[in-house]
This record gives C-alpha cells, sequence and structure tokens, in this order.
C-alpha cells in the first residue's frame, strides 16, 4: 500500500535474539517513507521458555535489546512497538513482567505496558499446558499514548478476551489498540479474527493487532493471520501466514461521525475497574 502509514510485522521468532533482530530489520527495510509507526507481535525479540526470559530481562530504558530496538528506530526514522519482552518489574525488582514498550523515531521510550491477565490454560494441542504466571507478574497499569497516527491503547495477546480493558481504554481516549500476538494454532482458528472484530465494533476503535505465525520450538506453533480492523468492525488488511510486513492506512478521523452516530460510549450504564490477581491495582495514563 502506497501510502500506509502503520506497518505490522509478522513475524517467526525464536529463542536467538540476533535472528529476531535481523527478522524485524529486514522487514523494516522494505517499508515506504510515509510509514510512521511499526508494530512488531507478542515476543518478538525472544520466543523461549522461563528461564531464557529471567536471564534476558532488562530494567526499563537500559540493557541490550532495548538498545538495539532503540538503534532500529532511529535508523529507519519509524516509531517502533516492541509487542512484548521482558523486563524487570516496576513494583518488584525480584520479578519480571512481559511488557509492550514504545520507542519514538528518536529511540526515546514513550509507553511501556505490563501485560495484565496471564495465559495460564490448558490447550488441547503439542504444548498443552500454558502458564505464564509461573515466569510473569502480573501487569498493574492501564497505557494510552499519542503517537504520529492516533491516540493508542495497549494491550498484549490473551487481553483481547477481556472486553472491559478495551472500554477503559476507549475511555481514556484510545483511537487505536494494539493487540501484539502469539495466539495458538487451535485458539487462533477458533477465535481470533472473531474477537479482535468484537474489540473493534464495541469500541469504535481501530485495532491493529501484528502476529508470531509458524513454529516456535517442539511444541509452539502460532496461528499468524495478522489483522487491521476499522472502527466499524471491517477487516482492512490481513497477512494470513507470510513472515512479512502489513501495510495500512491508519486515519482515525473515520472515527468520528461512527462515534457520534452511535455514541455508545455515552450510553454505557456499566462501570468497571482493574482488580487485582492479589496486590492492588491501580491504573494510570502515559
Amino acid at each position: 500500500m502506497r501510502n500506509a502509514n502503520v506497518a505490522l510485522l509478522q513475524l517467526c521468532s525464536g529463542d536467538q535474539v540476533r535472528d529476531n533482530l535481523a527478522q524485524i530489520e529486514q522487514q523494516i527495510k522494505q517499508l515506504n517513507a510515509g510509514v510512521k509507526l511499526v508494530m512488531t507481535p507478542e515476543n518478538a525479540l525472544l520466543f523461549a521458555n522461563s528461564a531464557a526470559y529471567r536471564q534476558q530481562a532488562e530494567k526499563q530504558g537500559d540493557g541490550p535489546l532495548q538498545n538495539a530496538v532503540r538503534e532500529l528506530a532511529r535508523r529507519y526514522g519509524v516509531w517502533l512497538l516492541v509487542g512484548s519482552m521482558p523486563l524487570i518489574s516496576r513494583e518488584n525488582p525480584e520479578l519480571i513482567t512481559t511488557s509492550s514498550l514504545l520507542f519514538d523515531d528518536q529511540g526515546e521510550i514513550r509507553a511501556r505496558y505490563d501485560k495484565l491477565h496471564m495465559f495460564d490454560v490448558d490447550i488441547n494441542d503439542a504444548h498443552a499446558h500454558y502458564r505464564e504466571s509461573d515466569t510473569y507478574q502480573h501487569g498493574q497499569h492501564l497505557t494510552v499514548v499519542d503517537t504520529p497516527v492516533g491516540r493508542l491503547g495497549m494491550t498484549i495477546c490473551y487481553d483481547l478476551r477481556f472486553p472491559a480493558l478495551f472500554q477503559a481504554l476507549r475511555a481514556q481516549g484510545a483511537e487505536l489498540i494494539s493487540v501484539p500476538a502469539a495466539f495458538t494454532r487451535v485458539t487462533g482458528e477458533a477465535h481470533w479474527e472473531i474477537l479482535l472484530r468484537a474489540r473493534a465494533i464495541e469500541n469504535q476503535c481501530m485495532i491493529l493487532a501484528p502476529a508470531q505465525v509458524g513454529r516456535h520450538g517442539p511444541t509452539r506453533r502460532t496461528w499468524g493471520h495478522t489483522l487491521a480492523v476499522d472502527g466499524w468492525g471491517k477487516v482492512l488488511a490481513e497477512n494470513a501466514d507470510a513472515v512479512a510486513a502489513l501495510k495500512v492506512r491508519v486515519d482515525t478521523t473515520s472515527l468520528q461521525p461512527l462515534r457520534q452516530q452511535m455514541p455508545v460510549l455515552q450510553h454505557n450504564r456499566f462501570q468497571t475497574s482493574l482488580t487485582a490477581p492479589s496486590d492492588t491495582l491501580s491504573s494510570n495514563q502515559e
């Protein structure tokens, strides 16, 4: 797409950081000059195991993973979203979070979001048992941030199944919502597109969902199908299974008449708030 201003990278990341970074850079190199914001999927820099995530976890603003991403953002002059990477917890330095970081085109961190909902489920696939909370602390904050293409609310993967989070982001002014993901093949085939379109329709926001695709180690398989959805729930573009960038044109002016004609935010009679799995949680706006 010649007039694209956003690129959603579909990756097949593994346990070698250098290879993952090379894959990201190769896709960014091929983008047109009009692209302002690049998004990568969950586990973009490292798709491995609990021990590797703990070993590679960095303090926000410092470390080789963040330095590499910072350099890419500067070199190519784009805002760059890391779908997720392991970071030292903001609340307890003994714990880590799986976190999305947004870098501007100067390589500065503009926002951080720590995944709120841990993927602790059993799936009928080769991996079978998924227990993110064995590795990560639950996130404790909401994140909404201004970008060159609109006001962005941030989520990660399994968060997609919790509509109240998306409503809270809309209430804080989100026009776009990122859903970097590594959906399993089983759950992706059944639910991925349906959930993305539902969240877009419910909140009259554009949903941008870069995804992992393919094989990651002996048991992990991801669904791919990177998607961009408009505020009416229409799929603007999709990349089913190619390891390549999906380029889209994001225009948030299309949301205004939709929100005026059907003011669901004002009509909503339910108010929800972030609750704690164990500790008291709070929300913040960045």
